[in-house]
């Protein structure tokens, strides 16, 4: 099965399960919820995943949820080459629809953050003030899930609240569409299986990895055949970073301003004194799960922070942080993680990649792509992948965030046979978006790509990411390709679908 079809692999209704039958060592960070689906029952397509034995300090979950969606793909030819694995639950009843976000949920506020004439591409601005969104926005995982009568998106994507400028305070919430443009979000913390808004805040812990800021990455739709239910549930990667320093890298970040997380906002309300701008920390890979796309459990992986893996020794490419590990099933087996560190003896951000059997265990497998040619737009390097499975060639394609030689970002692709070597960037001295132009709310640097193949004869693209305009303002924009070509992306305006 392709990586294509992972992003819309679909869940079948669920009954009151025992989460792990062999339980794994997880930090809870939910309690038991309840989803109605707001998609009618559909065959399900969703891979199967074997789960690490035991942990002696781990303790099982039973969550309670019903679910149904069905994946954004043909099948067919999926079905024929996963039925060893997959395992439906063909026995369950049919859920009603229901509409999956609360009274509050409220429509994006594009208004509030920019000027009406200048938001060509904007879907999603800032959030209300004093929302947990209203400062920041960015990262956004975008999913579309097809059901017999309708269509359902989903973006999880980080926000920052102007009443919190604290370190820890930042959070990974949900938002959703009915044709991925319109987006109903909510203002505060999700209280029910139908809510839209904040789902996961950074860890409380002293010793985790990811007490001062939390970025979404990727999210995957897996069973396992130590889930006691033939049923599919989300699988979050994300970067989560600490109020450790990384190590040996301070001399290079006055040369490009590097900062680990990137804050953008420049009003005071992110500083250097509460741990925002201008500083590097420390970043790990983690994983969380959830049955609802809402409620989460974080999963600890062998690193003693709960991380999944640590950064490389010294010397090694990645040794300063990990971050935006975005992770692609590419079958049974066999998933594949890209993330990005920055390269301390090159002096630029470049990407590499590990592989696992399970999703939680990782070897890495080194660096693929480092910085680009001297004057190109990726000079500084590479950052922020998001890799896809084509469909119509079974090509690996990634879109990826460029640092230019003046820090400017923008947008590239590469292309791979195999998603593990030979990555080939398709355009040199070319970007497939770019900052707009001086008006544009996004006139500042674009990047935090993240790809989504549609249906039709023309293989259409679209290109979600996060544009930065005057001030730092953040929004999150969405592009389309000219048809099937992928190096030629427009920002719509009017966005009549």
């Amino acid at each position: 099965m392709d990586a294509a079809s992972l992003a819309a692999a679909s869940a079948t209704t669920m009954k009151a399960v025992n989460f792990f039958a062999t339980p794994i060592t997880q930090r809870i960070a939910t309690h038991p919820t309840t989803l109605t689906s707001p998609i009618p029952h559909t065959k399900p397509n969703v891979h199967a995943l074997c789960l690490p034995n035991s942990n002696p300090r781990s303790r099982a979950i039973s969550l309670i949820t019903r679910c149904s969606i069905k994946p954004d793909t043909d099948t067919t030819d999926n079905e024929k080459e996963q039925n060893s694995t997959v395992e439906p639950n063909l026995n369950s009843e049919p859920t009603n629809p229901s509409t999956p976000f609360s009274n509050d949920a409220l429509s994006s506020p594009i208004s509030t953050s920019f000027s009406s004439s200048n938001t060509k591409g904007l879907v999603l601005g800032l959030g209300f003030e004093n929302s947990w969104d209203s400062a920041e926005v960015g990262s956004p995982v975008v999913k579309r899930f097809l059901g017999d009568e309708e269509e359902r998106w989903y973006m999880w994507y980080y926000g920052k609240s102007s009443s919190n400028p604290n370190p820890g305070s930042d959070s990974i919430g949900l938002a959703v569409s009915s044709n991925g443009v319109h987006w109903e979000r909510g203002v505060g913390q999700v209280q029910s299986s139908q809510d839209v808004g904040a789902v996961i805040n950074c860890g409380k812990d002293w010793w985790v990895f990811d007490t001062q800021s939390i970025r979404p990455s990727e999210v995957v739709v897996m069973s396992s055949s130590k889930v006691r239910a033939s049923s599919a549930v989300y699988w979050l990667y994300y970067t989560g970073y600490s109020a450790e320093e990384a190590e040996n890298i301070s001399n290079h970040s006055q040369e490009i301003n590097l900062e680990n997380p990137e804050r953008f906002l420049l009003d005071g309300l992110i500083s250097d004194k509460n741990g925002g701008i201008g500083k590097i920390f420390k970043s790990l890979p983690g994983l969380a799960i959830s049955q609802d796309g809402r409620h989460w459990a974080r999963i600890e992986g062998e690193h003693h922070s709960g991380a999944l893996f640590d950064v490389g020794l010294q010397g090694e490419w990645d040794s300063s942080f990990i971050a935006a590990p975005h992770v692609v099933f590419h079958e049974s087996g066999d998933l594949r993680m890209y993330y990005h560190s920055f390269d301390l003896e090159m002096g630029n951000y470049s990407i590499g990649m590990a592989r696992s059997r399970d999703g939680i265990k990782w070897v890495k497998l080194g660096k693929i792509i480092g910085g680009g040619r001297s004057g190109y737009f990726d000079e500084l390097g590479a950052m922020n992948p998001c890799v896809v499975r084509n469909r119509k060639d079974g090509e690996y394609l990634m879109a990826y965030e460029g640092v230019g030689g003046d820090g400017g970002r923008s947008i590239g692709l590469a292309v791979s046979p195999d998603g593990l070597k030979d990555w080939t960037r398709l355009k040199d001295d070319e970007v497939v978006l770019k900052a707009s132009e001086d008006c544009g709310w996004d006139n500042k640097g674009v990047g935090s790509p993240c790809l989504v193949q549609m249906d039709g004869e023309e293989d259409e693209w679209r290109l979600y990411y996060r544009g930065v305009g005057i001030e730092g303002r953040t929004g999150i924009g969405m592009a389309v390709s000219q048809g099937s070509d992928v190096t030629r992306f427009r920002r719509c305006a009017g966005f009549h679908l």
